[in-house]
């Protein structure tokens, strides 16, 4: 199949162009007031977002052009810097009772982001290495499984749930693709499940928040409030919304509504139809980077880029599924729309590499 020398794919630079684009408007909107209220300037969020937002895309246009063959060489190094990184956040001070944030200064650098690109990283690389051997329990399932659980346990211990779970399913996506058995996927769902349940039972926290899941209602004022509210404002929207800025959630009622929780707050501000042009530009999304993955010129550019895709994408169905009460609420950032400078930084880079997969890939 014949390389073609045209650009990487327009389309999905388009379509990540219109995501940040969208997450920088509805993060400006969602964070004004908090920032006012607490930091004395309506942009002081908005200000620091732009500013990853710029180191973002400088990541982004770098690999692009940079050969993704290339990342073969940065696989263990950064699985080595991540997990030492995942290490020191545990001794570091908690807020909000956990330890996600290692300070350097006036920024916080969320190690766990980084952690997921380079999980993707080493199950495309390592399963396009053993691609002879992939079907065995060796190499199909104890070694990748082994790297992958060690970093998911040290997420873990910050405590998160939300990442290892979000993790969990993309690398059994990859390794599907990359010609896992079936019987071996099942092994690793029957060995998470147990913990799975163990962490949600381990703390007293997140048994009331998977106790007001089931009916949050009943906990309002409670562990269902940020629930409740959430609800509220996305019922709230009507087909059109309230206008953009009109937000009454956003005023103090709904916790996190710049970070995890701003779909709630675009469904109230810009109503039906907008949620699902957000979710339509998602959609979209999975839709040329399954495109770019096919067409990649060889297994390892087919599974990062399915490992990439399937990130955003789940996340963002996480995301959303959290906010409207089909999943139980836990930490994870919704791309290219949740404040956070390292998760933003990563999605970009990861649009990048994607990028540069489509550049030398065959046609369509």
């Amino acid at each position: 199949m014949s390389r073609r020398a045209a650009g990487p794919d327009y389309g999905l630079l388009a379509l990540a162009l219109s995501l940040l684009a969208f997450g920088t408007l509805m993060m400006c909107s969602a964070s004004a007031i908090l920032a006012d209220t607490q930091m004395h300037d309506p942009f002081y969020f908005i200000k620091r977002q732009a500013l990853w937002g710029i180191l973002g895309l400088g990541a982004m246009a770098f690999f692009s052009r940079m050969d993704y063959n290339r990342l073969r060489e940065w696989v263990w190094p950064a699985l080595l810097a991540c997990l030492l990184a995942l290490v020191l956040v545990l001794f570091t001070r908690p807020v909000a009772g956990v330890r996600r944030w290692i300070r350097l200064g006036p920024v916080g650098i969320q190690p766990a982001e980084f952690a997921k690109l380079a999980v993707i990283l080493f199950l495309a690389d390592y399963v396009d290495r053993k691609k002879s051997k992939v079907s065995s329990l060796l190499h199909g399932f104890i070694v990748p499984w082994a790297v992958v659980g060690l970093i998911l346990a040290f997420i873990g211990m910050e405590p998160d749930i939300g990442t290892p779970a979000l993790l969990f399913s993309v690398g059994l996506l990859v390794l599907f693709v990359g010609g896992t058995r079936p019987s071996h996927m099942a092994g690793a769902l029957a060995c998470a499940l147990p913990v799975l349940v163990f962490e949600l039972l381990r703390y007293p926290y997140r048994r009331k928040r998977l106790m007001s899941f089931l009916d949050p209602f009943s906990q309002a004022q409670g562990s269902g409030y940020q629930l409740v509210q959430s609800l509220t404002a996305v019922g709230s929207g009507g087909w059109f919304g309230k206008g953009l800025g009109a937000s009454q959630l956003k005023l103090m009622y709904l916790p996190a509504a710049h970070t995890d929780f701003i779909f709630p707050i675009l469904c109230e501000e810009l109503g039906l139809l907008g949620s699902l042009g957000a979710l339509a530009l998602f959609t979209l999304f999975l839709l040329r980077g399954v495109r770019i993955a096919r067409n990649a010129p060889n297994l390892f550019g087919t599974l990062l880029a399915a490992g990439i895709t399937f990130l955003l994408f789940l996340q963002s169905a996480f995301n959303v599924a959290m906010s409207i009460g089909l999943l139980p609420t836990k930490g994870l950032p919704l791309p290219f729309f949740s404040y956070g400078g390292s998760s933003l930084l990563v999605t970009l880079a990861s649009v990048g590499v994607l990028l540069n997969i489509s550049r030398q890939s065959g046609p369509a």
